[in-house]
């Protein structure tokens, strides 16, 4: 299944992409797509419904993030070892766990906004994972049995916040915008294997980022399961596990997003985002 939050930013409501595409209203059926219906037995259920029986939505509508109220937004660092070389660091030993803002997560096609003083704001497409089942200190061969889905991750980065700034890499990972997530949350079911996926993504219609989920050097089973030993994963956690080569930072000469940009970044199977780039507002 595709599960969508849809409408205006703050009153989204739950709804589902059918097999033609086409949304549809899933907010008779639940109340919205959140921690409590994250879980084996509410998803389940809903593969029993029959799209064609929900209420078609129609317009043009807004795609909000798919998860409401996310509890954490755990990212991986430096999680493809072209990726690290570009970056001019070392390969982790092991994962990389960082932090980005719960403020900074908005629907795949909100504006991204470059905040004040940005000199060095930077993308990374990425896959997400999001928890549908209390994982503490699970081993990795019960790991994806703890993932509700999967989505689509940009993992904003301001870098001169993030390597220049002093402390931890966190300060330049949450500003406001930083967070795209969908544009749907794609159901574990239809995922055979989450290292297996292309990643990409394009700036100003230009190919920078291509790469698959296989080269991860930590796979996603062993992130939950890393991550599980230091902090517990709830329902609606969100990981997102690191970006593979072709991010501005790792160009020659580097190259960062300015206002007037356009994004537009995908996952093999998991749908596509699509940003412009905005001028700090207050």
């Amino acid at each position: 299944m595709k599960l969508v939050r849809y409408g205006k930013m703050g009153k989204e409501k739950p709804g589902l992409i059918d097999a033609q595409g086409r949304l549809r209203d899933l907010s008779t059926v639940l109340p919205d797509i959140a921690a409590p219906q994250l879980g084996d037995a509410v998803l389940a259920r809903l593969r029993r419904f029959a799209p064609e029986k929900l209420p078609l939505v129609r317009g043009n509508q807004r795609l909000g993030c798919p998860v409401a109220g996310i509890g954490k937004f755990i990212a991986i660092g430096l999680n493809y070892a072209d990726h690290a070389a570009e970056a001019g660091m070392p390969i982790p030993a092991e994962p990389i766990v960082f932090m980005k803002a719960n403020s900074c997560i908005q629907g795949a096609s909100d504006p991204i906004m470059l905040p004040k003083g940005s000199l060095k704001t930077d993308w990374e497409v990425e896959l997400g994972v999001v928890i549908g089942t209390m994982a503490r200190y699970v081993s990795q061969k019960q790991a994806l049995d703890h993932v509700a889905g999967y989505c689509v991750v940009n993992d904003v980065s301001e870098r001169s916040y993030q390597l220049e700034r002093g402390g931890t890499w966190d300060k330049g990972k949450g500003c406001d915008s930083f967070g795209p997530i969908g544009p749907w949350l794609v159901t574990r079911d239809e995922v055979a294997n989450p290292q297996k996926l292309d990643l990409w993504l394009e700036l100003n219609g230009q190919r920078v980022q291509s790469g698959n989920t296989r080269t991860m050097i930590f796979g996603v089973a062993k992130v939950i399961s890393y991550v599980s030993q230091f902090m517990t994963l709830q329902p609606g956690d969100v990981i997102c596990t690191g970006t593979p080569p072709g991010v501005g930072m790792g160009m020659k000469p580097q190259r960062f997003l300015k206002a007037g940009d356009s994004l537009r970044l995908g996952v093999q199977g998991l749908g596509e985002q699509q940003q412009t780039v905005l001028a700090f507002r207050r």
